[in-house]
């Protein structure tokens, strides 16, 4: 289980939306390997496009601007086009199993949703003026409290 370190710059990783994202490239990873060398291009585009679809969602939040959150999710939704574009050339072509197509394409379906639901959730945000788009600091205390590193949760070794 991964170390889960907790701020406001991190949020993005509590959203369902990239979970599945996750998912989904984890998925297109796995089935793509196994296609042969001759195809090595699609196969990189089809990981190229399964992968900027999270990191999408993550720098969008990361920007704190609802704007910028907005475009970083449709481009997102673009990228979802072209892996689901992907997935029915491939199929088509005999190159990816039915099974596989099915459960790539279910999951895509439901990741989709769940972008175009958030985007939606946002621009309510943005025409009510509920959207915070920067972050809160405590300037207070002169100083950050610093996150643990990895290096700091390592026991030391014994002499």
């Amino acid at each position: 289980m991964p170390i889960v370190y907790e701020n406001k710059n991190r949020g993005y990783q509590q959203l369902r939306v990239w979970e599945d994202a996750i998912e989904f490239y984890v998925r297109i990873r796995r089935i793509y390997k196994k296609f042969p060398f001759e195809l090595k291009r699609v196969v990189s585009q089809q990981v190229a496009s399964a992968d900027s679809i999270r990191r999408n969602i993550a720098e969008g939040y990361c920007r704190r601007s609802v704007r910028e959150y907005i475009h970083s999710l449709c481009i997102s939704l673009g990228s979802m086009g072209e892996s689901v574009s992907g997935l029915i050339a491939c199929q088509r072509a005999g190159q990816l199993g039915d099974a596989d197509f099915v459960a790539l394409n279910d999951l895509a379906f439901k990741l989709e949703n769940g972008l175009l639901k958030l985007i939606e959730a946002l621009e309510r945000k943005e025409k009510t003026g509920d959207w915070i788009d920067h972050l809160a600091i405590e300037e207070s205390h002169g100083t950050y409290i610093a996150t643990p590193s990895l290096h700091d949760l390592t026991p030391p070794l014994s002499s």
